[in-house]
C-alpha cells in the first residue's frame, strides 16, 4: 500500500506545472499520504535532493509559470545502474510512489522505475502537445496564446510595411503550436514537419498572393524545418516582398498559465492521486474528449502522434 508519494518535474518547463504540483500535494495530503518534492527532476533524485511538503509548500503558486521544483534533463538515466541508484534513494526515504510531470523522456524514466518496484504515474507537461495519450498537455494552451499575441503584434507592422513575416515557433516533433496558431492568426501559410515543404512551393505561393494584390503575408513555421533566415532572404529577392524572419524562442515557455492550463493541471494532478489510492501504477493520465483517461505508460509511448494536418488544411482553406 502506498504511504509516501514524491512529485517532480522533468524536461522542458511548461506553464501550469506549478498548478499541477499544488493539486498533487494537496490532494495527497487530504487522502492521508505523506508528500515529498524532488528538485531538478531525475538529477535531483540522484543527488538526494528530496524534501517533505505540506499545504503551505504549494501556497500561492497556481498562477506562477515555470516550476518551483526546478527541472533538468538527464540522459544518463537510461542506464539501469543509474535507475537502481534512484530506487535506492527513494527507498531510503520510504517513498513508494512517484508522480512525474513532463514529456516522453519523463515517461520512459517512470516506466523504468516501475519495473524496479516503484509505483509511478506520469502527467503530460510540455508546451509542444506531443503526448498522444492526451488531447492537450499542460502548457500548450498558454504557449499557444503567447504565440498568437506575438503574431498579432507582428501582423500590425507587417501590414504597415507591406512585409512578409516568417515566424518560427517551437514544436520540434509536433506541429500543433504552428498549426493551431495558423488558424487562430489567419496565417497565409503554415509549415510543419508533417507538411510537404520546399522553398520553391513557398515562393510560388507568395508570388501568386502578390499577383492577387496581397501586400503582406504571415508564414508560421515549426522549428528545425529549415533555416528561416535563408528562406526570408530567398523570398525577398524572388517575390518582391520585404521579408523578415522572427524566432520566438523560449519566450513561448514562460508566463502566467492560462485558465485552461490551470484547470487541466489541477484535474490531472488530482486524478493521479486518485489512481495511486486505487493501486494503479506504471500509468499516465490524460484528457481525451474532455474526459480524464488513464493508459499504461508503455501503451502511451507507443501511440502514434496526433497529426496537426487538419489544422494546417483549415488555415489554408480560410486564407
Amino acid at each position: 500500500m502506498v504511504k509516501k508519494i514524491a512529485v517532480f518535474t522533468s524536461g522542458g518547463d511548461a506553464p501550469g506545472m506549478n498548478a499541477c504540483i499544488r493539486a498533487i500535494v494537496r490532494a495527497g495530503l487530504v487522502h492521508g499520504f505523506e508528500m515529498y518534492g524532488i528538485r531538478d527532476g531525475y538529477r535531483g533524485l540522484l543527488e538526494d535532493n528530496i524534501f517533505k511538503m505540506d499545504r503551505h509548500s504549494v501556497s500561492e503558486i497556481i498562477n506562477r509559470g515555470g516550476t518551483i521544483l526546478g527541472t533538468a534533463r538527464l540522459p544518463e538515466f537510461r542506464d539501469i545502474e543509474v535507475q537502481k541508484k534512484g530506487v535506492e534513494i527513494l527507498q531510503k526515504h520510504g517513498i513508494d510512489a512517484l508522480v512525474g510531470i513532463g514529456g516522453d523522456g519523463t515517461y520512459m524514466g517512470l516506466a523504468a522505475l516501475s519495473r524496479l518496484g516503484i509505483n509511478t504515474i506520469g502527467i503530460p507537461g510540455t508546451i509542444d502537445n506531443d503526448i498522444s495519450s492526451s488531447d492537450f498537455t499542460i502548457g500548450f494552451d498558454t504557449a499557444l496564446n503567447t504565440i498568437v499575441e506575438c503574431v498579432d503584434r507582428l501582423r500590425d507592422t507587417s501590414s504597415s510595411h507591406q512585409r512578409c513575416s516568417i515566424i518560427e515557433v517551437m514544436g520540434n516533433r509536433c506541429g500543433d503550436l504552428a498549426a493551431y496558431a495558423g488558424v487562430a492568426c489567419g496565417a497565409e501559410m503554415v509549415i510543419t514537419n508533417e507538411t510537404e515543404f520546399s522553398k520553391e512551393s513557398v515562393i510560388e505561393f507568395l508570388k501568386l498572393q502578390r499577383e492577387k494584390g496581397k501586400n503582406h503575408a504571415i508564414i508560421i513555421i515549426s522549428e528545425k524545418v529549415c533555416d528561416v533566415y535563408e528562406l526570408a532572404h530567398e523570398i525577398m529577392y524572388k517575390c518582391g516582398y520585404e521579408t523578415r524572419a522572427e524566432i520566438l524562442g523560449h519566450m513561448q515557455r514562460g508566463g502566467t498559465p492560462s485558465a485552461f492550463d490551470r484547470v487541466l493541471a489541477s484535474r490531472l494532478g488530482h486524478y493521479s492521486i486518485e489512481l495511486l489510492k486505487q493501486g494503479v501504477s506504471s500509468s499516465c493520465v490524460g484528457l481525451i474528449h474532455n474526459e480524464l483517461t488513464c493508459h499504461s505508460i508503455t501503451d502511451a509511448l507507443a501511440m502514434p502522434r496526433n497529426s496537426s494536418q487538419q489544422f494546417v488544411k483549415i488555415s489554408a482553406d480560410l486564407e
